[in-house]
């Protein structure tokens, strides 16, 4: 996901990293902004996430979305200064519970957007009828990177490199989207990273990070992979851009816009000046927002860290109950997909997404990367009818959490939903397989957002509505905004 959101004054604030290293950054509260992920991005799953938008997009830390400093607030003109009088003390602190991110509509009206208000995007408050670049594809391009504060470098991750994929999950693990309890965290594995960030036609010096000169340990990344994308009738040459992460001891320290300037530079100069990117916070200006829904696939294991809780009057008994499920799939001829599929799979997909406004445009070569399964990244079970011909698809990919503070689990394992396509088989019995099969695989919970047609199944396959929003965003392309059901694009 991709998300910067709020800005206030710069103060010089000294930084200090777990090996005493010590630089001056410009301040500024960065909590939201590092979520654009695009997300997939997605939540982490369970009623009570809210994404803790802390990086980019939107996607972790452990921080609260507050500012971390007085220096943050625009009217505290000299942080240096105590602050000796109660209402300056009062004022600085509602000046700081604004400073948060937005979450909705409503709180985002009320907030200002300095980085965002310099970008190609439309205003929150406009009322957008036409479609098109919001500016021309520029000719002369910077060509130098844009400057870091002081005791920091740029590096192009190498992600065939065993120890800076490591070092990646390490930032990713420890920095990126959390719930807003700080009770879980996503823990993308080394190897879906390598599925995320290198698809067809994936650019080294788009997988930028940032690293301390002097022990060069890795504070930072931002990514972008390509991807054609159709927005109504106009069909793109995009990015989408994703996994912006600053680490903790940076944040508000104006790292994300600079991350986020730095990527759009990098994919200018390869002739590409569109993105799409989604985020758990409200940025200028959603063209869609999107809810997550969750089902329950080990009601013990949920409610034991916390994911859900039992209703009223239910007991866990009667709460395992009621989300049980068959052993066994009923849709005949269902199977795990395989590289022969790759034809067909591609034409049902390129046929179905022809019915939402905003959706990717794959070829083969794309549809491998894709879809074919991946143990513990992605799940792909097509349905094979008569003579050979496939007349459906469903798909998941794997995702788990790290569940923080507790004795006895680690981790929570979800799947998300992918894409699923029907011609032949009604949705509802492809996606309650699909549910099985989530289930026998070991999930915790199967989470899908309201996009496509999975409002069908959502409530009457025993999903619950979760608390917080994804939306999905265009850069540099003004369109009107489109329901949830009109969406048919899917990010990590």
């Amino acid at each position: 996901m991709m998300a910067e959101d709020s800005e206030s004054a710069a103060s010089q604030q000294s930084l200090e990293l777990d090996d005493q290293d010590t630089c001056g950054i410009d301040g500024d509260n960065e909590e939201e902004n590092e979520h654009m992920q695009g997300s997939p991005g997605g939540e982490l799953g369970a009623k009570r996430k809210k994404k803790k938008q802390k990086r980019k997009k939107e996607k972790p830390s452990s921080g609260g979305a507050k500012s971390d400093s007085a220096s943050d607030s625009q009217e505290i003109k000299n942080p240096g200064l105590p602050i000796q009088k109660l209402q300056d003390i009062q004022r600085a602190m509602e000046l700081l519970s604004c400073q948060g991110p937005a979450k909705s509509i409503d709180e985002a009206a009320k907030h200002k957007y300095q980085f965002w208000d310099t970008q190609p995007v439309p205003k929150l408050n406009e009322v957008v009828t036409s479609h098109g670049p919001i500016e021309a594809d520029k000719e002369n391009i910077r060509q130098e990177p844009y400057s870091l504060p002081q005791g920091f470098m740029w590096d192009t991750l190498d992600l065939s490199n065993a120890d800076v994929l490591k070092e990646l999950y390490t930032l990713l693990n420890e920095n990126y989207v959390e719930d807003d309890d700080n009770m879980f965290r996503f823990d993308y594995s080394p190897n879906f990273l390598k599925w995320a960030l290198r698809p067809p036609g994936w650019l080294p010096q788009w997988h930028c990070g940032v690293r301390v000169s002097s022990n060069k340990k890795l504070v930072g990344f931002i990514s972008a992979i390509p991807a054609d994308i159709r927005v109504y009738d106009t069909l793109k040459r995009m990015v989408e851009i994703n996994f912006l992460c600053v680490h903790k001891k940076l944040r508000s320290k104006r790292v994300a816009p600079v991350l986020i300037r730095e990527i759009t530079r990098r994919v200018n100069l390869e002739g590409i000046f569109q993105a799409v990117y989604t985020a758990g916070v409200v940025l200028p200006k959603p063209v869609s927002t999107c809810r997550y829904w969750h089902r329950s696939l080990n009601p013990r294991k949920l409610v034991e860290v916390k994911f859900s809780h039992l209703s009223r009057n239910m007991t866990l008994q009667r709460t395992m109950k009621l989300y049980r499920l068959p052993d066994s799939t009923k849709t005949p001829g269902l199977r795990p997909m395989e590289r022969r599929d790759v034809g067909q799979v591609t034409e049902l997909l390129q046929r179905y997404l022809r019915r939402f406004q905003l959706a990717p445009s794959m070829g083969e070569e794309e549809v491998a990367h894709w879809f074919l399964p991946q143990d513990n990244i992605i799940d792909t079970y097509v349905v094979e009818g008569a003579g050979g011909i496939l007349t459906d698809f469903t798909s998941f990919y794997t995702l788990p959490s790290t569940v923080m503070h507790h004795p006895l689990h680690r981790s929570l394992k979800a799947a998300y939903s992918f894409y699923n396509i029907h011609t032949q088989t009604p949705l509802l019995d492809l996606m309650n397989d699909a549910l099985i099969l989530a289930k026998l695989k070991g999930f915790d919970v199967f989470n899908a957002l309201d996009l496509m047609e999975n409002k069908v199944f959502l409530e009457k396959l025993k999903f619950g509505i979760g608390d917080g929003n994804l939306q999905y965003y265009l850069y540099n392309w003004k369109c009107p905004p489109m329901d949830p059901d009109k969406v048919g694009l899917v990010l990590q």
